[in-house]
């Protein structure tokens, strides 16, 4: 991602890099909805996240129907933020983002020292399958890095700070991810960080904060979700704009006024809603996983086979990243059909039911040169 965003910065992200590998082609447009479809089901995610901590504020059940109606009610609140205009979007995701990861990092580190700063195993071990499909899972938590290929027309210096923007998150994701993780291992037995799983964080700086602590990671938690919600509705309407604009996605304005950019915010945030109402937590995440995995293996394919030597990548790193995606999705797919192997058809199904879509739909629109070369 790095070399590619280095390379040819621009607004298109993930779908330039996709048709710079292959082209404006099923594939290219197949898999760059696949990962705008990763992005919408990580919102719906972090939407029913903020329901269930802002129901636990006020001691209500995390299975209550109030989760979905709450999850919506914050996509909606983010799509007013979004249409309002991207000058909103940017200064808040600023603000949002310096309060969320120092205070996050504060309360792990918090947590982590008054819990006596323990890092021994917390229950049995899975062996190699369970953890190479967690794994899968973790990766979710990691990729919203993608979302910087966007920026390469707007930040200065393109073809360096890209790569520093993206190596900088990931590090900072990092050192912020094992924080609040080793916190919550070592406040919390597995069986309750188990039972709290949608709400550990909260759940862990109570033993180790008072209720005074559940009660500000709790709208510690609320801002973090609700900021990221707001970002991540902005680069995903953004990337289906630029999708459109390529002739690579079909397009339909059903009646509504306004740009591309306002209808493909809309579409975002109703796929989004949809998936928070019908899916629980467990299975959106999962969702989102096949997704993209899926996706960064073609990616990672494309630029192996067609681009490393433009670009200069070293083709032991792209085949390293294919089989690490190949073994982890196998193992998380292995495990998923144990435990629930409907959404393992769901994930197969819809993946080869946006391939044959985009097919259709290139077969009778193809693509000419000269009307996506600006982008």
């Amino acid at each position: 991602y790095i070399k590619m965003s280095n390379a040819f910065p621009s607004a298109g992200g993930i779908g330039m890099i996709l048709k710079k590998a292959y082209g404006p082609t099923t594939v290219a447009a197949g898999a760059s909805l696949l990962m705008a479809l990763s992005m919408v089901i990580n919102e719906s995610l972090v939407a029913r996240t903020f329901g269930t901590y802002t129901l636990r504020a006020f001691g209500g059940d995390q299975d209550s129907v109030l989760v979905p109606v709450i999850g919506v009610g914050l996509i909606v609140f983010a799509y007013l933020v979004n249409a309002s205009g991207t000058r909103s979007v940017g200064l808040l995701s600023i603000v949002m983002a310096v309060l969320k990861v120092g205070s996050i990092a504060l309360f792990g580190a918090a947590g982590l020292w008054a819990s006596g700063i323990s890092f021994e195993a917390t229950g049995g071990d899975m062996g190699a399958t369970g953890f190479a499909a967690s794994v899968a899972l973790s990766i979710l938590a990691f990729k919203g890095f993608t979302t910087i290929t966007n920026s390469g027309a707007e930040i200065t210096d393109p073809h360096r700070n890209v790569g520093r923007a993206i190596v900088l998150s990931i590090a900072i994701c990092v050192v912020v991810y094992l924080l609040v993780a080793f916190a919550v291992g070592s406040s919390l037995p597995l069986d309750r960080i188990v039972a709290a799983k949608d709400y550990a964080l909260a759940e862990a700086a109570q033993p180790a904060l008072g209720q005074t602590g559940f009660y500000l990671t709790v709208a510690l938690a609320l801002v973090a979700t609700a900021s990221g919600l707001i970002a991540s509705v902005f680069a995903v309407s953004r990337m289906l704009a630029m999708l459109t604009d390529m002739q690579m996605i079909p397009h339909s304005h059903f009646g509504m006024p306004g740009t591309i950019k306002d209808h493909t915010l809309v579409y975002t945030v109703v796929i989004a809603g949809f998936l928070t109402v019908f899916f629980d937590l467990s299975r959106i995440a999962s969702l989102g996983a096949f997704f993209y995995l899926v996706m960064d293996i073609i990616i990672h394919f494309g630029v192996f086979r067609h681009l490393r030597e433009e670009i200069g990548a070293k083709g032991w790193v792209l085949l390293t990243a294919m089989a690490l995606d190949v073994i982890v999705l196998a193992a998380f797919a292995t495990m998923k059909w144990q435990s629930d192997p409907l959404i393992v058809v769901l994930g197969v199904i819809g993946m080869a039911l946006v391939f044959l879509f985009i097919r259709f739909f290139l077969a009778r629109n193809p693509v000419r040169e000269g009307d996506h070369g600006s982008h």
